[in-house]
């Protein structure tokens, strides 16, 4: 763990100015398949060339290093409470993949003492520095302190099977977000479909109600079929994407990381001026309003 911590601390003191993507991945219930979608997402994203930090927020059941196949020492609790600095915090796969284990006891940011928000600013702001997406692994529902973070977090990736229960909580989810902050961009993917009909009508679905009853435009990145190679990989404690790379569900995530980073690419373009920035000032300006 210590020439682990030491490389991590190298690579932040050695890193280009950057200022990586935040991103959250949510759904309205849980079951859905959320965290292993984030840690294969996060994996397919390391191969094609980007650096990649996952931070379970998924509090009290944080589940990406079993989903992974690794034990971990520390946890986001054990450095907000002082008792680690950020680099024994920060764990690494062979792949590259770089991610921070979820901690209990977490409430509302409002809760929270300055010191302790202090160093959450300090790490998002030294992760940004150091990878290109910053993923939010976020817990099912949602309360006071993740609602905080999601409306400060760039972009929501938000994910629901074809259950009528999912859908319902998918869409309760995303209206909670955009009603705090009308311009967030969402991102719709379909997990679990049965064919590619059901997957295609599920995130339909979401788009039609998002543009009917709040008047706003989602993008589809797709949707990923049910497939037994996702349980036999958990049981494994490993990804699905590593281990049955062939497999339609290994395939199909790899379509979908070209067409989000074909996305990116896109909203760089349009967004000429560094909005990562702006992911800490929303964050700062929560919690100096709920404290007022």
């Amino acid at each position: 763990m210590k020439d682990q911590a030491e490389k991590l601390r190298q690579k932040m003191l050695g890193s280009e100015h950057r200022s990586g993507r935040s991103i959250a991945v949510v759904s309205g219930k849980g079951g859905v398949g959320k965290s292993n979608f984030t840690t294969n997402f996060a994996t397919l994203l390391s191969k094609k060339g980007k650096k990649v930090v996952v931070l379970d927020m998924d509090i009290g059941m944080g589940n990406v290093h079993i989903l992974i196949g690794s034990s971990v020492k520390y946890n986001l609790k054990d450095y907000l409470d002082g008792q680690v600095p950020l680099e024994e915090v920060l764990c690494e796969t062979n792949e590259g993949v770089s991610y921070i284990s979820g901690g209990s006891g977490m409430s509302s940011l409002m809760e929270w003492s300055p010191e302790v928000f202090a160093r959450l600013v300090s790490a998002f702001e030294t992760l940004q520095k150091e990878f290109d997406f910053v993923l939010f692994d976020m817990g099912a529902g949602v309360v006071d302190w993740s609602l905080d973070l999601l409306t400060s977090i760039e972009e929501i990736i938000v994910i629901s099977t074809a259950e009528p229960t999912s859908i319902m909580d998918a869409y309760s989810m995303m209206k909670f977000i955009h009603m705090r902050d009308p311009m967030k961009k969402f991102y719709l993917l379909g997990n679990r479909a049965y064919t590619v009909e059901e997957g295609q009508d599920t995130t339909q679905r979401l788009k039609t109600v998002m543009q009917r009853f709040l008047e706003k435009e989602v993008t589809i990145l797709g949707s990923l079929p049910e497939d037994s190679v996702v349980r036999q990989a958990v049981r494994q404690q490993a990804l699905f994407t590593l281990v049955y790379p062939d497999a339609p569900v290994s395939k199909t995530l790899l379509k979908i990381v070209d067409q989000f980073l074909t996305a990116q690419a896109e909203l760089k373009e349009v967004h000429a001026t560094n909005e990562s920035i702006k992911f800490i000032a929303k964050l700062k300006n929560i919690f100096s309003r709920g404290r007022e």
